[in-house]
Protein backbone atom coordinates (compact mmCIF):
# COMPACT_ATOMS: atom_id res chain seq x y z
CA UNK A 1 0.00 0.00 0.00
CA UNK A 2 1.49 3.17 -0.81
CA UNK A 3 0.40 6.97 1.29
CA UNK A 4 -2.15 8.08 -1.46
CA UNK A 5 -4.38 4.58 -0.55
CA UNK A 6 -3.73 5.02 3.02
CA UNK A 7 -4.88 8.73 2.86
CA UNK A 8 -7.98 7.39 0.68
CA UNK A 9 -8.86 4.79 3.30
CA UNK A 10 -8.79 7.19 5.94
CA UNK A 11 -10.73 9.53 4.28
CA UNK A 12 -13.49 6.74 3.38
CA UNK A 13 -13.44 5.50 7.19
CA UNK A 14 -14.23 9.61 8.08
CA UNK A 15 -16.88 9.40 5.66
CA UNK A 16 -18.24 6.32 6.86
CA UNK A 17 -18.35 7.44 10.35
CA UNK A 18 -19.77 10.86 9.02
CA UNK A 19 -22.88 8.86 7.86
CA UNK A 20 -22.97 7.11 11.08
CA UNK A 21 -23.17 9.85 13.55
CA UNK A 22 -26.16 11.23 11.33
CA UNK A 23 -27.85 7.72 11.37
CA UNK A 24 -27.38 7.89 14.78
CA UNK A 25 -28.86 11.27 15.47
CA UNK A 26 -31.62 10.90 13.51
CA UNK A 27 -32.36 7.57 15.32
CA UNK A 28 -32.70 10.12 18.71
CA UNK A 29 -34.18 12.94 17.06
CA UNK A 30 -37.01 14.65 17.86
CA UNK A 31 -38.12 15.04 14.18
CA UNK A 32 -38.06 11.51 14.08
CA UNK A 33 -40.22 10.79 17.41
CA UNK A 34 -42.88 13.39 16.33
CA UNK A 35 -43.10 12.71 12.22
CA UNK A 36 -43.91 8.55 13.25
CA UNK A 37 -46.57 9.88 16.31
CA UNK A 38 -48.31 11.84 14.11
CA UNK A 39 -48.08 8.96 11.30
CA UNK A 40 -49.22 6.54 14.52
CA UNK A 41 -52.09 9.14 14.82
CA UNK A 42 -53.04 9.34 10.92
CA UNK A 43 -53.10 5.79 10.26
CA UNK A 44 -55.04 5.36 13.57
CA UNK A 45 -58.07 7.99 13.07
CA UNK A 46 -58.34 6.93 9.80
CA UNK A 47 -59.00 3.24 10.62
CA UNK A 48 -61.34 4.18 13.54
CA UNK A 49 -63.09 6.50 11.24
CA UNK A 50 -63.36 3.57 8.97
CA UNK A 51 -64.87 1.39 11.42
CA UNK A 52 -67.67 4.15 12.16
CA UNK A 53 -65.79 4.29 15.75
CA UNK A 54 -67.72 7.29 17.45
CA UNK A 55 -64.71 9.87 18.95
CA UNK A 56 -62.51 8.61 16.62
CA UNK A 57 -59.48 11.53 16.45
CA UNK A 58 -59.65 11.42 20.20
CA UNK A 59 -59.29 7.37 20.36
CA UNK A 60 -56.27 8.07 17.70
CA UNK A 61 -53.93 9.74 20.75
CA UNK A 62 -53.61 6.75 22.69
CA UNK A 63 -51.11 4.81 20.27
CA UNK A 64 -49.50 8.22 19.24
CA UNK A 65 -49.25 9.11 22.51
CA UNK A 66 -48.23 5.28 23.43
CA UNK A 67 -45.52 5.86 21.17
CA UNK A 68 -43.70 8.72 22.14
CA UNK A 69 -43.59 7.90 26.02
CA UNK A 70 -41.69 4.60 24.72
CA UNK A 71 -39.40 6.70 23.11
CA UNK A 72 -38.78 8.69 26.34
CA UNK A 73 -38.51 5.80 28.49
CA UNK A 74 -35.88 3.91 25.88
CA UNK A 75 -32.65 6.43 27.06
CA UNK A 76 -33.45 5.30 30.71
CA UNK A 77 -33.56 1.64 30.39
CA UNK A 78 -30.70 1.84 27.95
CA UNK A 79 -28.29 3.51 30.52
CA UNK A 80 -29.48 0.87 33.11
CA UNK A 81 -28.76 -2.15 30.70
CA UNK A 82 -25.40 -0.88 29.86
CA UNK A 83 -24.70 -0.53 33.57
CA UNK A 84 -25.88 -4.03 34.09
CA UNK A 85 -23.35 -5.32 31.18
Amino acid sequence: MNIEELFQDIADIKARNARVELDKAWETSWTRRLFLAALTYIVAAIWLLMIHDPNSFLKALVPAAGYLLSTLSLPIVRRWWGRKK
